[in-house]
């Protein structure tokens, strides 16, 4: 950040591994140079959970960062709206809000971005253009998506990785279950209930209609009434997903954290931000309609605490699993499963919006990121030294042969 060009740079950390405190400190450098920052977050959730986690980090500095929301009140956004367009509001947290047209920043001189590829590029690009100059991006994440490693191999991005853990986390403990074993995997979890401690189960749709046509997949809806009625009767069950209304769900996130509920039933909402060291169980519904980003960070909302935690992978079907299910259970590391999500799904396009698929590259595997990774190191030297290409013309003739052999344009 104090170099004479912006910065555009990848965080990546597990969680846990103190990426917020990286921002925090970012965000304190924009402002004491009088600058405005942006932080943003992918849900309502977590952007209120970024600013009350921000606060205390901040206000011995005399900064408080200021929440902005869709489901604000009207006097709320617009209270917002002129503390922002007045430079009052120095840190931003916000979701979507932020890219409204009427939300005028005066001086946005940095931009974080949490779980980067949950924002579409051209939602990124609207945020920057507010800037009327190119302001430094910070983005973090704790599982890259491919187009994130491949733009990091290619030089778009700089990249800090943040590998330590607090001390004290044991390796979050992975099984697959077929779905015979549903009712037995429940029993297990009444044990876990009576011992003290708390679960997360998730599901991937809302209601049973949410179905597309021969799409199969476990309803939170149906999953929460089924647990409450039969396997987990008794237990204190709640029930979080996006249609519930911004206060419903955080009354029943706060209902959790105080352990007033042992049971947390809930869909994809819970991804990211959720901290609740006393909950060592994740179940996740039909798993095999996840993907290995999501899979990992919802593993990673149990393990935040000094016991053992497990996630267990209940599949809708007994067909065998496919190599990323075998991958999320034999893998704690969130960098190792990145370059095999790179590799099973393709970067997508380097330039422009695509964020998945083959690149129909002849020479080089994308997934090949240590090959990759020393060829940039190799070329950054070259060019630092001043020496041009030209002039070496045996290496010419070497790639026009190439060319003619290979049929390369």
């Amino acid at each position: 950040m104090e170099h004479h060009y912006p910065m555009n740079r990848l965080v990546e950390g597990d969680v846990g591994s103190g990426k917020t405190v990286v921002a925090a400190m970012a965000a304190l450098m924009a402002a004491k140079e009088g600058f405005q920052v942006a932080f943003m977050a992918p849900t309502e959730l977590l952007a209120m959970q970024h600013a009350a986690t921000l606060y205390p980090m901040l206000k011995t500095f005399g900064l408080r960062p200021h929440l902005l929301v869709g489901s604000m009140t009207p006097k709320l956004k617009a209270q917002a709206h002129a503390e922002i367009a007045q430079g009052g509001a120095q840190i931003m947290v916000s979701t979507h809000a932020l890219f409204q047209e009427k939300v005028d920043m005066q001086r946005l001189g940095l931009i974080i971005v949490d779980e980067q590829h949950r924002f579409g590029v051209e939602q990124r690009k609207a945020l920057m253009a507010k800037a009327g100059h190119m302001p430094h991006v910070l983005s973090l994440t704790a599982t890259p998506i491919p187009r994130s490693l491949a733009l990091t191999l290619y030089g778009e991005l700089d990249i800090s990785i943040l590998k330590e853990k607090p001390a004290g986390r044991l390796p979050i403990e992975t099984t697959l279950v077929s779905p015979v074993n549903r009712d037995r995997l429940y029993e297990s979890l009444r044990g876990e209930i009576a011992a003290g401690r708390q679960a997360f189960v998730v599901c991937p749709l809302i209601e049973s209609r949410d179905m597309i046509q021969e799409s199969k997949g476990a309803a939170v809806e149906t999953v929460f009434a089924e647990l409450q009625k039969k396997q987990l009767k008794g237990c204190r069950v709640g029930l979080l997903h996006g249609k519930m209304k911004p206060s419903e769900k955080e009354a029943v996130m706060q209902a959790f954290i105080r352990h007033e509920l042992e049971v947390l039933v809930a869909t994809t909402v819970i991804e990211v931000g959720v901290d609740v060291p006393n909950a060592t169980i994740m179940v996740i519904e039909s798993a095999e309609r996840f993907g290995l980003a999501q899979l990992h960070q919802l593993r990673g909302r149990v393990g935040r605490g000094s016991q053992q935690s497990h996630c267990f992978l209940l599949l809708s079907d007994t067909n065998a699993p496919s190599k990323r299910l075998r991958a999320i259970e034999s893998s704690n590391d969130g960098f190792r499963l990145a370059e095999l999500d790179l590799e099973l799904r393709g970067p997508g396009a380097i330039y422009g919006a695509m964020q998945h698929g083959a690149l129909d590259l002849r020479v080089v595997k994308l997934s090949d990121t240590t090959l990759i990774a020393e060829a940039r190191k190799a070329a950054q030297a070259f060019i630092e030294s001043g020496e041009n290409l030209l002039q070496y013309n045996e290496l010419s003739m070497r790639v026009d042969k190439l060319r003619r052999v290979t049929n390369l344009n």
